[in-house]
């Protein structure tokens, strides 16, 4: 009889554990990417950003208390070449020397209510000195104790000033899609 008490104890405990919530509280930077693509003359140009910091405080049952920040080394860019890398820390563009850093800073948090991993993040991007309202789609993808969080955000580079002077015209395309996928282990 102390072998059924012991796996319906068993069980009720896998039951239980099943049931929690899962929580994301530490990014693991180094298995996370930023990543950008636009057009430049007709062509795809894809790029990534190096050097970023983030923080997660995000738990599944609780979206009320989630928040999330992402501050982006901004002379950290690659754009694939030499010549690129050095135009878009310039004023025109990132202007690097006044602005290294791009922020996110989240305000709250919603959850798709027909797609359970779908999630809309609604916050703050400062970019280049310029705060605007943004919401970016957020998809988690828990795999082994693991979080993988995909996003992507379409920026118009005229709200934030990007591309000035002789970039203004549409030799860059004014959308830039910035992808993300932020890792973090389960806690």
């Amino acid at each position: 009889m102390s072998i059924r008490i012991l796996l319906a104890a068993a069980s009720s405990l896998c039951v239980v554990c099943a049931a929690q919530a899962d929580e994301y509280t530490r990014v693991n930077t180094t298995a996370s990417q930023i990543s950008f693509t636009y057009n430049q003359m007709g062509s795809r140009v894809y790029g990534t950003f190096g050097k970023f910091e983030a923080t997660l405080d995000f738990d599944t049952d609780n979206l009320a208390d989630a928040h999330t920040s992402l501050h982006i080394d901004l002379t950290s860019i690659d754009a694939g070449s030499e010549d690129a890398n050095t135009e878009l820390v310039k004023p025109a563009w990132f202007d690097t020397e006044k602005f290294p850093v791009a922020v996110f800073e989240s305000k709250r948090f919603t959850q798709d209510p027909k797609i359970k991993n779908l999630y809309l993040i609604y916050g703050q991007l400062t970019l280049k000195g310029i705060t605007r309202e943004v919401q970016v789609p957020v998809e988690l993808k828990p795999d082994n104790a693991i979080g993988v969080f995909d996003g992507e955000l379409v920026l118009n580079r005229d709200e934030f000033g990007l591309g000035a002077g002789e970039w203004a015209d549409t030799v860059v395309s004014k959308d830039i899609a910035i992808k993300f996928k932020v890792v973090a282990p389960q806690q």
